[in-house]
């Protein structure tokens, strides 16, 4: 991340709030389970990797949510479509699983469902509701785009991330592949402030 995330506070404010349903990405939630049932919140922890599912599940989550290469945000390194992920992960797993990356209709609801999910979760779907606080200019975007309107970023620093193709994601992927690029050379390109004023 661009600044530190004081996950900590984050957890502690959510077993203190009510909150009945957490999701943990990243790291192992590990650290943090002990706390959460206690609080009685269910955890669902984000997976790119059947392996890492298996270390959630041995950890003590109620449900993972296994993303298939089609996510967006962070896809993980392996490149695992979901329709190889989603039933590798039901074979492996005896906890409940979600699928998620490029689930936006009925049709990939009932395509997951076949594969073995008991669920899936969308978020890029969700952000071209009518509720959605995000601009019309955006979401139109979003809805014009075609399949081949995404690009992945940071493949360089092995912390892939999927997202909108545009001038600034292209900059990104040019940068990255100079030799020697760190995180630093992009940073002011991905730092997040583009994204906040776009939002608001």
């Amino acid at each position: 991340t661009a600044q530190p995330v004081p996950y900590e506070a984050y957890a502690e404010v959510i077993a203190g709030s009510g909150v009945g349903v957490v999701e943990t990405a990243g790291r192992s939630p590990a650290e943090f389970i002990a706390r959460f049932k206690q609080a009685g919140v269910k955890i669902v922890h984000k997976c790119t990797a059947v392996r890492h599912a298996l270390s959630a599940q041995r950890a003590g989550v109620d449900a993972v949510s296994i993303d298939g290469f089609e996510a967006a945000g962070h896809p993980g390194e392996d490149d695992i479509p979901g329709m190889v992920l989603i039933p590798a992960a039901a074979r492996a797993l005896d906890i409940p699983i979600l699928a998620a990356g490029g689930m936006a209709t009925g049709r990939s609801m009932a395509a997951a469902l076949a594969l073995g999910a008991e669920g899936v979760t969308m978020g890029t779907r969700f952000m071209l509701t009518k509720e959605a606080p995000i601009h019309e200019a955006i979401k139109q975007a979003v809805v014009q785009g075609t399949e081949r309107d995404t690009t992945l970023i940071f493949r360089q620093l092995r912390n892939t991330a999927r997202v909108f193709r545009n001038a600034v994601a292209e900059e990104v992927n040019v940068k990255e592949r100079e030799p020697g690029a760190t995180f630093e050379d992009i940073r002011p390109l991905v730092a997040g402030a583009r994204g906040r004023a776009a939002l608001e």
